[in-house]
């Protein structure tokens, strides 16, 4: 009888049937019951035969469980939290009926944060997260009894930011989940994700799965031989351990047919998140949507259509409306959050700062007041304040090099060691072309030589761009190498030597190399074997990164164009015209850059002169010589390198 047809909370007893015939006799059957005990009911509290009935604060009827009216009316009418003990109060009110909202994480992630800063800052992100949980809760959807005779269907999905799944049956939903990556899981491969969200879903709706055969979805093609691959770490053998005695089959869906599990696994927790994020994370639909109906927009869209003065750089293209060429978001959009999050805490943004940020941002969309939350964002990011360097004037009389005339015809070349070993790499092999900025980083093993390193040089750089003219590097003992200098002598290349111990003169690989080291810290701190993964990151990142000094980006230096959109609001086409544009336009920009880059190169040779002095040595001096670390820690020969001395000699200047 007990959970066959009758649940029983306390002194709450529902009896359910599928017609009145059976509901009077599973009536008679539970009266007897009670009878039988001695246990008396009080008639006036009672309901029999119900289409529909209050129960434990839901509605059940035979379409599905909905929410009670009576509680999403308090809800909707719950005043703005004036401390931190009614905000408790909204908020688990809310969570109770978070089975009803998909993403309910996402909406209410700013309203949490309050908790987690310990002090109570409510802004205009708390106000607008609190309305979108009332309107989610108005329109929350009728969810479907499961039918136990019927197959259920787990539908999964993991994005670099969250966890998301579906419980269905014939097309309609039993209940949502979601759930917010911590730090370290963020840092999976998606392979991992995809399968920790498969785990955690079956886990949750554990009381209607086991002992029932049922069905998985999922759009990791790999994972649809989950229980035929062999499993070879230790943390795929937990995961697998963990649906043990769960009888299922795997099927792949698209993620573009797998849209509500997918939706559910794009949570964004706070501005600091990074989350390897792709560019799915936004809403397409939405954007159009909101461009086409805001009431904030819709007095510029009248007075175009009236032909009324404006201010400059609107327009209207197939109904949406545009300013110089970029789509045009309300202030109040909900999908600005996740806009800001994707173009700076995501692998392709790179947690730049709010000048590269916004540069990324404003050349596909534009909303007003852009600029001021790009800064705000970027300077409340977490991962930013603990992973940057601290800019410092350096010493002495700068000498800038003189800029090249053609692309890849002059670049610098450095390494960045003192890595740890991630799939048998050790260093980054730093490439970069001194006039368009663009740079290619590589990955080497140690124990490398002047063979191994030429040979690289040749497969992902001559194979691309040609030998250059002239390289700029630091005085390693791998470019002092006869076999280099020989094999460059061939090629008509000469290089060019810094001198001993002053890296800035290679100014341009340092700069880069502070660039890839922080963006490293930033994706792979918390799992640093896995550093070389995120490594084509960074390198799409940099070259897409708008360079102040350049005016432009290393990517459109080069190709003559900016690099795909990620937010692909209306549909684009290709026409000869546009690309014999396009090659007109990159030599304007190759015009252009040269004069951008002298100005800024003369204003930074002016600044830093200004705080240093030419230091000059004649013939037959002597002076006192500062080694490079690795060199200091060869002489000093001590344990605590911290006691040698910082400088050797004196030596006479020849």
């Amino acid at each position: 009888m007990l959970r066959r047809f009758v649940l029983v909370f306390f002194d709450d007893i529902l009896i359910n049937s599928r017609s009145l015939q059976e509901h009077l006799e599973h009536l008679r059957e539970v009266l007897s019951t009670l009878q039988h005990h001695q246990l008396y009911v009080n008639q006036k509290k009672c309901s029999f035969a119900q289409g529909s009935v209050e129960y434990l604060g839901h509605i059940i009827s035979a379409e599905g469980v909905a929410a009670d009216p009576s509680k999403v009316e308090a809800m909707t009418s719950w005043p703005t939290p004036k401390n931190l003990r009614a905000l408790r109060g909204f908020l688990g009110l809310t969570d109770y009926y978070r089975k009803f909202i998909k993403g309910y994480g996402s909406i209410a992630a700013p309203l949490t944060e309050q908790f987690k800063k310990d002090s109570f800052n409510w802004g205009p992100k708390a106000d607008s997260a609190m309305e979108a949980l009332k309107s989610a809760m108005v329109s929350a959807p009728v969810l479907a009894l499961p039918n136990f005779g019927q197959q259920l269907v787990v539908e999964t999905d993991a994005s670099g930011l969250g966890l998301g799944a579906v419980l269905m049956q014939q097309g309609r939903p039993i209940a949502f989940y979601s759930q917010v990556l911590s730090g370290r899981a963020k840092l999976k491969s998606v392979y991992e994700r995809e399968l920790m969200a498969i785990v955690k879903a079956i886990q949750k709706w554990r009381p209607y799965l086991l002992g029932r055969r049922f069905l998985v979805r999922t759009d990791q093609r790999s994972l649809k031989y989950l229980l035929e691959q062999r499993m070879v770490t230790e943390e795929h053998q937990r995961w697998l351990s963990k649906l043990l005695g769960y009888d299922f089959e795997i099927q792949y869906k698209p993620g573009l047919e797998n849209k509500a599990a997918d939706a559910l696994s794009r949570k964004v927790e706070c501005s600091q998140l990074i989350a390897t994020s792709v560019p799915q994370l936004v809403d397409w639909g939405n954007l159009r949507t909101e461009n086409m109906t805001s009431e904030e927009l819709g007095s510029f869209r009248e007075a175009i259509r009236k032909g009324e003065e404006i201010p400059s750089g609107y327009t209207m293209e197939d109904q949406l409306l545009l300013h110089r060429g970029r789509l045009v978001l309300p202030r109040t959009s909900s999908q600005i959050p996740l806009i800001l999050q994707e173009f700076h805490a995501s692998a392709i943004g790179g947690h730049s700062g709010g000048q590269k940020t916004y540069q990324r941002l404003a050349r596909e969309i534009y909303w007003k007041g852009m600029r001021k939350d790009v800064e705000e964002m970027v300077a409340q990011c977490d991962t930013c304040q603990r992973n940057k360097y601290q800019a410092c004037a350096p010493g002495g009389l700068l000498q800038p090099l003189e800029l090249p005339d053609q692309v890849w015809s002059k670049v610098t070349m450095d390494f960045i060691e003192g890595l740890p070993k991630s799939e048998g790499y050790t260093l980054i092999l730093v490439v970069v072309d001194r006039l368009s900025k663009y740079a290619h980083f590589i990955p080497l093993r140690h124990p490398f030589n002047a063979t191994t390193v030429a040979a690289v040089f040749i497969r992902e750089i001559v194979r691309l761009h040609g030998f250059p003219e002239s390289i700029v590097s630091d005085r390693d003992k791998v470019f002092l190498s006869h076999f280099w200098k020989e094999m460059f002598k061939l090629q008509e290349t000469h290089l060019k030597r810094s001198s001993v111990y002053h890296p800035q003169t290679n100014g341009q690989s340092e700069v880069v190399n502070r660039s890839v080291e922080t963006y490293l810290r930033c994706f792979a701190g918390e799992k640093p074997k896995h550093w070389v993964r995120w490594l084509p990151g960074a390198e799409y990142w940099y070259n897409t990164s708008f360079h102040k000094a350049a005016q432009v980006t290393p990517f459109k230096v080069l190709y003559g164009r900016d690099p795909p959109t990620l937010i692909q609001y209306k549909p684009h086409s290709t026409s000869v015209s546009l690309v014999e544009q396009q090659l007109s336009e990159r030599d304007e920009i190759l015009g252009e850059l040269k004069k951008h880059l002298l100005r800024a190169q003369n204003i930074m040779k002016q600044a830093a002169d200004h705080h240093r002095k030419d230091v000059h040595f004649d013939i037959g001096e002597f002076v006192y010589l500062k080694l490079r670390p690795s060199r200091q820690n060869t002489l000093a020969r001590r344990l605590s390198v911290k006691l040698a001395s910082r400088y050797y000699g004196p030596y006479e200047v020849e």
